[in-house]
């Protein structure tokens, strides 16, 4: 028996390889598919069953796609409505799969159809569960994703309580839990780097587990959810649809010419993602474009700063990263991209083109400034407020960046704005963004809070009242 944990960081999303005497079942899989069709090639295995956990909201997933190229059978628990063919499983159904078992356990509360997968192996023994959304390590799924008019974030969250009571916590402390997604995922608030724990382990820890009643239950996992991305929606239909292939979307992107790419921009409103490393976008770049790097979590800020899923995209890369940036789009669901730069920022410069550049200075740097002007500065601290809640800059104003359109009017158009994040990557994104909407008195701090609280200046913990607008 095989089974392996397929885990993608820059979604933070895992997809399972199973394989037991030469039949394969793939769990959530994601859209490029071809991994796991050369990995049972490799091992002379077919693929038998894609089993999908719940429609998921945060990527599109390679089911439909996966399931044409092997005649492998998709399989959902119980009220799931795709508009394709699959299994839509009974609550305790049992597929065999070679010498093993998997049993599906019916765990509404993320989603109504959300299920679990009870891996029993050649022994009869209970091995492993795939959680999808249902129990992370270290959290458990938000209920706020699947309100409908007749279900509330509440019921969803009382559904979430009965499963994992009822039925996931009932299981042998030793089991190994497989979920979804780990730390970085929107889909969860509280989640652990690890990407795999015991069942009774997570009893002990996992703050949605303790013993506690549904109602202290459904506060908990409720309180302090902020809205999810706006992509997530779109997702969902897809993946209740299908997606087209990756292969589609790779053979419609165009190289560009800087004319052609200036043509585009103009003409369609595309929007320009400028993939470059922070620190190195910001010496020169296409005047109003976006720096969203591609060594971050580079879709999951498309999907929260594009709002509109269908808006035509236009990208700026190093050669060597434009096919994984098309990828990384498509992931998403991110699919009109109208094309990229043909010889990157060198090209445009090459060209005559105009470029524009932010101002970057090092934590030394602003410590200085800081103390020379008695700590009289204006400072935007873009991380997240529980980010900005643990220690901030003395006086910083926590503008997050999942929120900056909704909060321009924090920023100052006569006074300089000092912006930092984390680590640098967030900050150039909110920067970047600033530039084209016309805040020319920008300055990033490079290396973020994490090399501010190295230097002298003040910080505390102190919170005033948000005034952020979500």
């Amino acid at each position: 028996m095989i089974v392996e944990q397929i885990y993608t960081g820059c979604l933070a999303q895992g997809a399972y390889y199973i394989e037991s005497e030469g039949e394969v079942a793939i769990i959530d899989p994601l859209r490029e598919v071809n991994s796991y069709l050369d990995k049972a090639k490799k091992n002379n295995a077919t693929i038998k069953y894609i089993f999908e956990t719940h429609f998921h909201a945060d990527f599109v997933s390679g089911h439909v796609e996966l399931s044409q190229k092997t005649g492998a059978k998709i399989i959902y628990g119980p009220n799931a409505t795709p508009a394709f063919e699959c299994i839509i499983a009974e609550d305790g159904q049992i597929f065999e799969l070679g010498k093993i078992k998997v049993k599906v356990i019916h765990t509404p509360g993320h989603t109504m159809e959300s299920s679990c997968f009870l891996l029993i192996d050649e022994n009869g023994a209970e091995n492993c569960i795939f959680t999808g959304d249902t129990l992370f390590i270290g959290d458990v799924g938000r209920p706020d994703l699947a309100q409908k008019s007749n279900l509330t974030v509440e019921d969803l969250a009382g559904y979430l309580y009965t499963s994992l009571h009822e039925k996931i916590m009932a299981l042998p402390d030793n089991l190994t839990v497989y979920p979804a997604h780990g730390a970085g995922s929107a889909c969860g608030k509280n989640m652990s780097k690890e990407t795999y724990d015991t069942l009774g382990n997570q009893k002990k820890v996992n703050y949605a587990l303790q013993p506690q009643t549904k109602e202290q239950f459904i506060e908990a996992v409720t309180d302090g959810l902020t809205p999810p991305p706006y992509y997530f929606p779109k997702n969902v239909m897809i993946n209740k649809t299908g997606a087209k292939t990756l292969d589609d979307v790779k053979t419609s992107v165009q190289a560009l010419s800087p004319e052609a790419f200036e043509v585009a921009a103009n003409e369609l409103g595309a929007v320009m993602i400028d993939t470059r490393a922070a620190q190195t976008f910001k010496d020169a770049f296409i005047p109003n474009s976006i720096n969203i790097g591609i060594k971050g979590d580079f879709a999951p800020w498309v999907g929260t700063l594009i709002t509109d899923i269908e808006q035509p995209i236009l990208f700026i890369a190093e050669d060597e990263n434009v096919e994984e940036v098309i990828t990384r789009l498509s992931r998403v669901g991110y699919d009109n991209i109208v094309g990229y730069l043909q010889g990157g920022i060198k090209a445009w410069v090459e060209a005559g083109k105009e470029v524009d550049s932010i101002v970057s200075i090092s934590a030394d740097e602003f410590a200085q400034k800081y103390a020379e002007t008695e700590g009289k500065l204006l400072v935007k601290d873009v991380r997240k407020e529980t980010e900005y809640r643990a220690e901030h800059v003395e006086e910083a104003e926590c503008v997050s960046l999942a929120y900056l359109s909704n909060n321009m009017s924090a920023f100052s158009k006569e006074d300089t704005n000092y912006i930092h994040c984390a680590g640098g990557y967030r900050s150039m994104i909110a920067a970047s963004i600033l530039k084209s909407r016309g805040f020319d008195n920008i300055i990033d701090i490079s290396g973020g809070f994490a090399a501010i609280s190295k230097t002298d200046v003040p910080r505390s913990n102190f919170v005033c009242q948000s005034k952020l607008k979500v």
